[in-house]
């Protein structure tokens, strides 16, 4: 990183050094340097801790230049916006506008500020297309929207800058696709625009500096960058408490009267969850105890945005003395009085952890503090990894990753609507968004040709035929209906359904009646990995499942007791592959297990005793009975994903090997296998080996067979297409319903597969599931790292490790988190006995 003199080089306007000087401040080193290389012409990544002055620095090239410009006399000729500010986060931009104006209206600057996001009212959308302000402060979708009108060209000509804030956590999902395929459209519009990227710490700058500006095949081209060292270091602990930590469970219940007490002891105190249903349980819980009838709020993504606007003006001014929240408050806002963030359960990745409780004195000067409150013991060492590596400034940000090919088909179409496209010139621009600077010819022809039929097996169907080619040989859409209805389905993120279980009968030959009575709702990504004979635990019954109808699952009695997979939390992000290693490396360490709770310290303690603890790059795999069963339990700590997967293959591979297990479950840190026979006394005796059982090819042929029966493909389809605008969610005056968005992508699934298996959104579909639902890259690095490095131990009974996942087995409700109370009622027989 160049070393630049910025206060030799920048002369602010004189309103500017005015305001700095009436509060008392001076302009920081990094707002100058940004300005300054903004001004000579430079793209820039600016990475700065919370409370640096990142959103001033942000904006300080835009509202110089625009004071320098004056104001615009009506009457003149139409002027396109100035400035484009995007933000990850409704939220994040409304809280921005209020933020921004205060400056510009204490200066009395001649620019104008307005936001545009999906709760904007129609007529001020409109009206902005018509009269647009200086600086737009929007979201990714609104970007595509406008860049796919007719005005865009008009719209944009005049775009100098775009900044993009919170950049690292804008770039890494198909969200981040979309927009990366819209600046390169934006770039062709305005060929002079500079980006601004604003970001907390990251791993990777690069990634981020070559995602800001165009790519060309064989040139390095990246932004510049800007690094912002130091900050108050944060004030972080774990929650201390002469309360049992549970060594199971997931909703902290145990630590609500030690949180509500840090409310009381605090001014305001934001109390960050993982999921909507943990989010919603603190805050009931958080009521039961208030005797001081502090105010206490909720914020999260399922609410009303009108509630969720009410939570935050009231934070803003003020007045309420806690929110609980998920990530629909993680970034950026800038709530300069919470004095407190309490993380209740693990965060499941350093950086998460960090953005987290930035949030808390908002400034640069002043430490942030943060308690984190683990659910469990082994989130306990989870927390600790967090904490270790937030003070040595360790990441775990996501890479950007290769582009998606459903979001590259909803851009080609959106780029019709604009305007006809001439396929050549569009895909020398795509190839400038860094995720698709390797996309290949033949790839992009067959999007295109997806996008103007539907593909070789669905051309015949004239709805598919969303563009056509003119006699000039630029394509165009096939009629007005078709814009419309992009704009009513335009974006990334589908909504995962729940999905009604509905009881049936078997009858003779094994047919399935019609259905019974409906037991309830349960979540589409547990049913995904089911296969027709699978049973599993619901309502308190065992229930073999027959399949998924139209948009219902079906299940009929089961007369086994021993549910096959019976356990089930969704919605809980993924355990990063750092804290993973981390947690590993502390295990094998005794060393570091001072820093931990007596609790946690003396659990260990006796797992070494009992069995043993393995060094970091070793597998440990105990089977012991218990009852009638006998059970195999993994500690890959790999996280849910990787372990349900795993579990899925590995109960295969034990079928064939004559180990007939019943079923398995999976936590974030273990897996648990059990059946009738003796899974240990094989291993020994050489009828199993565990080099064979965990060998890499089961990602070969024993995946594509699991994938094959499963339905996790065709749900995956079914987002891959709703995003490519194969199938469409909204339509005016014939809205569908979920059932019939499944429906449809299922006919077309079916046939896809049947008659044109190499489809580009079978392809889709299938680098969504590896990537995402299966964790197979990850799930491929732990089959290499323990490659000759697995212990197992046979031992006569449970150990301490693995009670946490036998606590599981059966007592987790499929609908959502595990419930503390239930959990407890085999819990103290199963501890006296690991603790024999």
């Amino acid at each position: 990183m160049d070393q630049i003199d910025s206060e030799a080089r920048v002369v602010l306007p004189q309103p500017f050094t005015r305001w700095f000087a009436d509060k008392g401040w001076r302009p920081r080193a990094h707002q100058l340097e940004l300005l300054a290389r903004a001004e000579a012409g430079e793209s820039t990544l600016l990475i700065a801790p919370t409370g640096a002055g990142k959103t001033l620095a942000g904006f300080l090239p835009s509202l110089t230049d625009l004071t320098r410009r004056g104001k615009i006399l009506p009457g003149s000729a139409f002027t396109g916006i100035h400035t484009l500010y995007i933000s990850p986060l409704k939220a994040l931009a409304v809280d921005i506008e209020r933020n921004l104006m205060k400056p510009v209206e204490e200066m009395v600057l001649p620019v104008t500020v307005e936001n545009r996001t999906g709760d904007t009212p129609v007529a001020k959308r409109q009206r902005q297309r018509l009269s647009p302000p200086d600086i737009l402060l929007t979201t990714p979708e609104q970007v595509a929207l406008l860049l796919a009108s007719r005005e865009a060209e008009r719209f944009f000509k005049d775009l100098k800058y775009v900044v993009f804030d919170e950049l690292h956590s804008l770039v890494t999902s198909k969200r981040g696709h979309m927009l990366s395929l819209g600046l390169a459209r934006l770039r062709r519009l305005a060929p002079a625009l500079q980006t601004i990227g604003l970001s907390a710490t990251v791993s990777d700058p690069m990634d981020l500096q070559k995602w800001l500006v165009a790519q060309r095949e064989g040139e390095d081209h990246h932004a510049g960058l800007v690094i912002v060292e130091g900050g108050a270091k944060p004030d972080i602990s774990i929650l201390s408490t002469e309360e049992h930590i549970p060594w199971s469970g997931h909703s902290a219940k145990y630590a609500i009267p030690d949180v509500y007490k840090q409310l009381l002891d605090h001014r305001t105190t934001l109390l960050f969850v993982n999921t909507r249903s943990q989010a919603e349980m603190l805050f009931q819980e958080l009521w039961t105890v208030n005797e001081e009838n502090l105010p206490i709020a909720l914020h999260h993504g399922s609410l009303d945005v009108g509630q969720r606007r009410k939570v935050e003006a009231a934070m803003a001014a003020n007045r309420l003395r806690a929110v609980v929240a998920t990530s629909t408050l993680d970034l950026g806002i800038d709530w300069g009085d919470v004095d407190l963030v309490v993380h209740v359960g693990a965060p499941k990745g350093a950086s998460r952890l960090a953005q987290r409780i930035g949030r808390a004195n908002h400034r640069m000067d002043e430490p942030s503090k943060a308690i984190l409150v683990p659910a469990n013991r082994f989130e306990v060492m989870e927390c600790q990894a967090a904490l270790d590596a937030n003070y040595i400034g360790a990441q775990d940000t996501p890479p950007v990753g290769k582009g998606a090919l459903d979001a590259l088909a909803q851009h080609v179409l959106g780029m019709a609507c604009a305007e006809p496209f001439d396929m050549l010139e569009l895909f020398d621009e795509i190839l400038s968004a860094s995720p698709y600077a390797d996309l290949s010819w033949e790839t992009f022809e067959r999007v295109v040709d997806f996008v103007a039929t539907g593909g070789y097996a669905l051309r015949t169907y004239e709805r598919y035929a969303r563009i056509r080619k003119t006699k000039e040989g630029r394509w165009r859409v096939s009629n007005p209906q078709v814009a419309q209805q992009y704009r009513l389905n335009l974006g990334t993120i589908v909504e995962s359904p729940m999905l009604n279980l509905r009881m049936v009968k078997r009858g003779e030959g094994g047919r399935i009646g019609r259905g019974g009575a409906t037991l309830g709702k349960v979540e589409e990504y547990f049913l995904e990995q089911l296969s027709p004979g699978d049973t599993f635990i619901f309502a308190g019954k065992v229930l073999r499942f027959e399949g998924i109808r139209e948009n219902e699952a079906l299940a009929s009695q089961a007369f086994s007791m021993d549910p096959k997979i019976p356990s089930y939390a969704g919605g809980k992000f993924p355990l990063s592959t750092y804290l993973a290693d981390q947690v590993r490396s502390m295990i094998a360490d005794p060393d570091r297990w001072r820093r931990l709770p007596d609790q946690v310290r003396d659990w260990l303690a006796i797992q070494q005793e009992k069995s043993m603890l393995t060094k970091r790059d070793e597998l440990l795999i105990e089977t012991f009975p218990r009852g009638s069963r006998c059970y195999m339990v993994i500690y890959p700590f790999e996280g849910r994903l990787a372990h349900q997967t795993l579990g899925m293959l590995l109960t295969r591979r034990l079928e064939r090997a004559g180990a007939k297990p019943l079923g398995f479950v999976a936590t974030d840190y273990s897996l648990g296998i059990w059946g009738f026979e003796d899974m240990g006394l094989m291993i020994r005796n050489g009828r199993l080996s565990l080099a064979d059982l965990f060998d890499e090819d089961m990602l070969g042929d024993d995946l594509e067979s699991w994938l094959d029966e499963s339905f996790l493909l065709k749900r995956t389809f079914r987002n891959c297409a709703v995003i490519a605008g194969l199938i469409e969610r909204r339509h005016p005056g014939k809205e569908k319903t979920g059932r019939q968005v499944t429906v449809s992508a299922d006919l077309i699934y079916d046939v896809l597969r049947t008659h044109e298996p190499d489809h580009i959104l079978l392809q889709a579909t299938r680098q969504d599931a590896a990537s995402g639902l299966l964790d197979i890259s990850r799930l491929g690095d732990m089959l290499r790292r323990i490659k000759g490095h697995i212990t197992h131990r046979a031992l006569d009974h449970i150990s301490p490790l693995a009670v946490p996942v036998m606590l599981e087995i059966g007592k987790e409700p499929v609908h959502g988190e595990a419930h503390d109370a239930v959990l407890a009622e085999a819990a103290d027989d199963l501890i006296a006995e690991a603790l024999a």
